[in-house]
């Protein structure tokens, strides 16, 4: 192994351990390491940001803001409300909201269509009276299963797609993925819909419906002039349990009082700590004229004369509070917006909630000022769960939109036009015809995802011109030497898929695609079977919360807990690579 090697391979190993860690942002992990190769020579300073120029990065960046074109036009709800019936059987709804999530995100982010997906189907479990949990991971996994098909409908490919364009002179083009992404997709989504949903863990909470969503960890402070001053806090219990919330605690003088305090005489400012539905939470405040744990701001915004809503959001990973508090966020300063209460898969939240730690998948109540719900989501980067959420606006240009991203889909399908080309006028007329506000245009864009990306083809480049993948690849074939093509594809399959589970699925992708070429290359065949296989693989990430987004949003509204994730996970990647296999060797013989 030379030099150069050696340091690439300790570079990309800091950056997996680090990614599996967690304890830093993935855009960070990976710029640095960028840097830290150009400081040691391995990536030559002329190549240094050539990532964030290349198609693979202004791909997914653009498909970003088309989803959120679609998403305003009004398009995707279109679909949505014309398809969903609550009436509809567990089973039925399953495969009705899968069916229209794969569809969706075949043509757009994934991760997009999952977020205008989500708040529907947690509406229809609440008006059938069941647990959001037992629909939601089904919904999050076929969102996946979707992208498999297009070019577009997933980062993994796009990638691909462009690395082929690069090595071997033509990348694949639209609907390339289609023949064997479409059967991978089909046949998950049959599983999910007929066997996967049962396997989902049931817990006594769930049965009620809601309560695995929405009990909420909350604050209501004892007001200065309370009729309450004086008396024992095990006197507000009866209230309390005829609202169906529970007193866990009572904050004084910003600590924690010891045990549930139910003998401690109440005084002006004290908080109480309880769990409940925002529903209750709120009857309990006007029965008992309690105020908002922060109740300067609640003057504030009541005297505005506008009223108050009540909303709920989930928090993605890159949302602006995301491991931070509100209080260091300025939420109510720069928002006029007070944290009520937050929801993290049934924990105890033992500090006060402003200055709690904010994790993704938590889901947050918030106070606002009336109609002024959509801006704070937003701005805060979360996803809505209340029906009320983002408004969708610019309906009457609802075809429009839809036929402006389909002529763009069909010339670049056709070959009369580069994607990139074609996605970038989709924005242009997008703007033009006011369908996206040209002031919200970036907002849409991940940039976390656009720096890995932009950082880590450099490093992936410089590891193949180093010589690296191909020594992965020797290693790789020399382990399976004697086996049959089919054996082949499944060991690099399955080690894809494996690193995916726990890695960033972009960053797996980067790495995975040379490797299967070089595997080609030694023996002598065909690279396409092994491009589609590290594309199909890279995306399957089903059994763990942080292998896909779309798994980590599902974490706090479903209630599940990191181990849940396997038990359907585990035999829809086994179906995946069953299935896969098969449908590449005929449709991408070696």
């Amino acid at each position: 192994m030379t030099l150069d090697q050696t340091i690439l391979f300790s570079l990309f190993l800091a950056v997996f351990g680090l990614l599996l860690w967690g304890r830093f942002r993935y855009d960070l992990v990976a710029f640095s390491a960028l840097l830290a190769g150009v400081v040691l020579g391995v990536v030559p300073v002329k190549d240094a940001f050539t990532g964030f120029g290349h198609p693979a990065t202004l791909v997914v960046a653009l498909v970003l803001i088309v989803s959120a074109g679609l998403v305003r036009s009004g398009a995707v709800f279109l679909i949505t409300r014309t398809l969903v019936d609550t009436s509809r059987g567990l089973g039925a709804h399953i495969a009705v909201m899968g069916g229209i999530g794969a569809v969706l995100s075949a043509f757009m982010n994934n991760v997009a269509a999952l977020a205008l997906l989500m708040p529907v189907d947690i509406q229809t479990a609440r008006k059938a009276g069941r647990s959001p949990g037992l629909t939601l991971m089904p919904l999050g996994f076929a969102t996946i299963l979707g992208g498999m098909v297009t070019l577009i409908g997933t980062p993994p490919n796009i990638i691909i797609a462009s690395i082929r364009g690069e090595t071997l002179g033509t990348p694949f083009t639209m609907f390339d993925f289609a023949p064997v992404g479409g059967i991978a997709a089909l046949a998950g989504l049959i599983f999910v819909a007929l066997i996967g949903w049962r396997l989902i863990p049931t817990r006594e909470n769930e049965q009620t419906g809601m309560s695995g969503l929405t009990q909420y960890i909350a604050e209501l402070t004892i007001p200065d002039e309370s009729k309450h001053i004086g008396k024992r806090l095990a006197e507000l219990e009866e209230t309390a349990e005829k609202a169906d919330v529970a007193i866990l605690g009572l904050i004084r003088d910003g600590k924690r009082r010891y045990g549930r305090a139910t003998n401690t005489i109440l005084r002006a400012n004290d908080v109480l700590v309880l769990e409940a539905v925002p529903e209750a939470l709120d009857e309990f405040r006007a029965t008992t004229d309690l105020a908002f744990s922060d109740a300067a701001r609640q003057e504030k915004l009541t005297a505005a004369g506008d009223g108050l809503d009540v909303i709920e959001v989930v928090v993605p990973e890159t949302s602006r509070i995301a491991r931070k508090t509100a209080q260091t966020l300025g939420l109510a300063w720069r928002q006029q917006t007070i944290l009520m209460g937050i929801s993290r898969q049934g924990k105890q939240i033992t500090k006060q909630v402003r200055n709690t730690i904010v994790e993704p998948g938590d889901i947050l109540l918030l106070l606002c000022p009336r109609d002024h719900g959509p801006d704070v989501t937003e701005w805060l980067g979360c996803l809505p769960l209340a029906e009320r959420g983002l408004s969708v606006t610019a309906n009457d240009k609802t075809w429009l939109s839809i036929g402006l991203f389909a002529a763009a889909v069909l010339a670049a399908s056709l070959g009369l036009i580069y994607l990139p080309v074609a996605l970038g006028l989709v924005v242009v007329a997008f703007v033009l015809t006011k369908i996206l506000p040209i002031a919200e245009i970036y907002d849409h864009i991940e940039w976390p995802v656009v720096v890995l990306l932009g950082s880590m083809i450099p490093l992936g480049a410089a590891l193949d011109s180093s010589g690296g993948t191909e020594l992965i690849a020797s290693s790789l074939v020399s382990l399976t030497t004697g086996l049959p093509s089919w054996a082949i594809l499944t060991v690099l399959m399955v080690v894809t898929m494996t690193l995916s589970d726990v890695l960033n699925n972009t960053a797996t992708t980067i790495v995975a695609a040379p490797v299967g070429i070089q595997m080609a290359q030694a023996l002598n065949v065909s690279p396409d079977p092994f491009l589609m296989a590290v594309a199909i693989a890279a995306s399957a990430a089903f059994l763990t919360p942080i292998g896909h987004k779309n798994n980590t949003l599902i974490l706090g509204p479903g209630g599940y807990r990191f181990g849940d994730y396997w038990r359907m996970g585990l035999p829809l990647e086994i179906l995946i690579v069953a299935v896969s296999i098969p449908a590449i060797l005929v449709f991408w013989p070696m």
